[in-house]
């Protein structure tokens, strides 16, 4: 109690300690900052690199499968090359550029300039465009850039630095394929580039797409500004704080817990049961001493209460047990489950199913009438599993049917569905999704995929085969993207099958998979069987693969064998037939 009297020590002791938070907070926060800016300038610049890398690689895919450019590049280099220095000299003026007046004209080189533009806006990228190395002249020649603020016409040139030129040419594949620069005008820019080859693995040409780097540095002064003053604000808040509780009496917490020390002890010899002597004392002194009124309580508490927290934590595994067979229930009700699904239609047979490798999964199948003629299939995999998986899975069926049932395309369905999810997507999750719509009347199948399986397809009278369908990006992963469409012509007889990927990536002891042929053949041993018996063999051939091994994916499955409207046809007949009989006009 004497030291209570001491006044002059518990100020020294503040003093000393004010001091060393503010050296402490200067050094940490020097340390923070310097380590927080570089992963700032690191990251941001990652994502800047990375975005023009996925654009211009996407293009290049995009470019491949659309059109031939080899003949526009030969075009375009060939004349780049005949030309002389003093010729290559007047790049930009009207008289070089006459040199290739005939590309501008080409139909190639409109469709090559739209389908780069089209990226370069849904990219947010500041260009992308076509282009080649040459090696000879240091240079790099435009062939189609779309660009509208700084325009480039085929064969117009620049210099660019050796090491970017043999960085490009000699790219073994690995990796993403960038360079970072600084340009006079425009300050720091990324080049991410995907090189396209001829048809003898050669490469011709390089889709290239430009990202500038000045939000970087513009976002990291902003960054030191801000972190600066939230430094000072927050140790200002602590030294205030730390002084005021520094000041107040350290020797009366001590004698209340050497009271309640006694006080638990007594009454633990005397058969007493209470509990309450440490977590009643009224200490907030915020340094050790707290820390040991703390502990004391905790240990007082842990003593008294083992019993009750095992009985509580068998209670709450059992509650998690149940609500996860809830959750189970329920994504089992969201899909269809009843078969046959459509006992009115005689038009075409479906059978679906899923089992989830957890409790609760990310896979989903899904179809329903848009309105009498047109039916909607569904079926997608989010990625990851469990519960998150369920819910981003639940999201992602409902976004899809409320825009199929407002009678849209399977392209625009997908567009609505991507915008949605991508809103608010922080954890960066996505679906691959395959959607098609089915006019019952005639067997047209317009269809829309997602990044999801190739579909399995039995035309009349044939085997399956896989159908290497059009794919576009998975939904979730970038706002503002378009989707393709294709459509397909189902014939009386034919026999759509649908799948995750859980099929063909089932796994045994050895680590083998089971493979899409494998799955090919189940399902040709029985081409003819009702879409509910396929279905039911290839998940027993899968189950006799993996055998006693646990099951790594959500497995899930829809077949629909289309017979076409010839016996709704004859019913309808039948009944009209009968009708005229029973009015005597027959």
């Amino acid at each position: 109690m004497g030291r209570r009297g001491q006044p002059k020590v518990r100020s020294g002791l503040s003093r000393r300690m004010f001091r060393f938070l503010l050296a402490g907070s200067a050094v940490l926060g020097i340390i923070v900052l310097a380590l927080g800016l570089g992963l700032y300038v690191q990251t941001s610049a990652r994502r800047y690199i990375s975005n023009s890398f996925i654009v211009s690689r996407g293009a290049a895919a995009a470019l491949q499968r659309v059109t031939d450019i080899e003949p526009l590049v030969d075009d375009v280099i060939e004349t780049y090359r005949s030309l002389n220095d003093e010729q290559r000299a007047q790049v930009g003026t009207d008289v070089y550029r006459a040199h290739f007046s005939s590309v501008l004209s080409s139909a190639d080189y409109q469709e090559v300039s739209a389908l780069l533009r089209d990226f370069c806006e849904s990219g947010e990228m500041a260009d992308v465009y076509l282009g080649m190395y040459d090696e000879e002249t240091n240079a790099l020649v435009y062939i189609v850039d779309p660009s509208q603020a700084d325009v480039r016409f085929p064969g117009d040139w620049e210099h660019v630095r050796r090491e970017e030129i043999e960085r490009f040419l000699s790219w073994d594949g690995i990796g993403m394929l960038y360079d970072v620069g600084s340009f006079e005008g425009y300050g720091w820019f990324c080049t991410g580039g995907m090189p396209i080859c001829d048809k003898d693995g050669r490469t011709c040409a390089f889709v290239l797409a430009d990202a500038s780097l000045m939000d970087v540095a513009h976002g990291a002064r902003s960054f030191v500004v801000r972190y600066t003053a939230a430094l000072v604000v927050v140790v200002a808040l602590i030294g205030f704080t730390l002084i005021r509780s520094v000041d107040r009496a350290i020797v009366d917490p001590i004698n209340a817990i050497t009271r309640a020390a006694e006080d638990y002890a007594r009454d633990k010899r005397e058969g007493r049961s209470g509990i309450g002597h440490f977590s009643s004392l009224d200490i907030a002194t915020g340094d050790e001493v707290e820390d040991l009124a703390h502990v004391m309580a905790n240990m007082e508490q842990d003593i008294q209460d083992h019993e009750v927290r095992l009985t509580k934590v068998t209670a709450d595994r059992e509650r998690m047990i149940t609500e996860l067979s809830l959750a189970a229930r329920i994504q089992s009700n969201m899909l269809p489950s009843e078969f046959p699904a459509f006992p009115e239609r005689d038009e075409f047979d479906i059978f679906a199913s899923m089992n989830a490798a957890r409790e609760v999964g990310g896979d989903f199948y899904d179809f329903y009438f848009v309105d009498e003629d047109h039916l909607c299939l569904t079926i997608a995999d989010v990625s990851g599993k469990g519960i998150p998986a369920a819910l981003f899975m639940m999201a992602s069926k409902i976004i899809l049917a409320d825009n199929a049932m407002q009678g849209y395309s399977p392209a625009k369905i997908m567009q609505n569905t991507n915008d949605a999810l991508c809103t608010n997507n922080r954890d960066q999750m996505f679906v691959t999704v395959w959607l098609g719509i089915l006019e019952v009347s005639t067997g047209k199948l317009t269809v829309a995929n997602a990044g999801h399986e190739y579909p399995v397809i039995r035309c009349t009278g044939g085997d399956f085969a896989l159908y290497r369908d059009l794919h576009s990006p998975a939904l979730g992963f970038m706002e503002g993207i378009g989707f393709r469409e294709y459509t397909l012509q189902l014939e009386p007889g034919s026999c759509l099958f649908l799948y995750t990927d859980g099929v063909p990536e089932a796994t045994n002891g050895d680590d083998e998979l089971f493979g899409l042929t494998r799955m090919l053949e189940t399902l040709n041993r029985e081409p003819t069987a009702t879409p509910e018996r396929l279905l039911l063999n290839v998940r027993a051939d899968v189950n006799t693969f993996v055998g006693g091994e646990e099951q790594f994916d959500d497995l899930t499955m829809l077949c629909l064998e289309y017979y076409g409207p010839a016996a709704r046809l004859h019913l309808s007949g039948a009944i009209l037939y009968a009708m005229r009989e029973q009015a005597g006009e027959e």
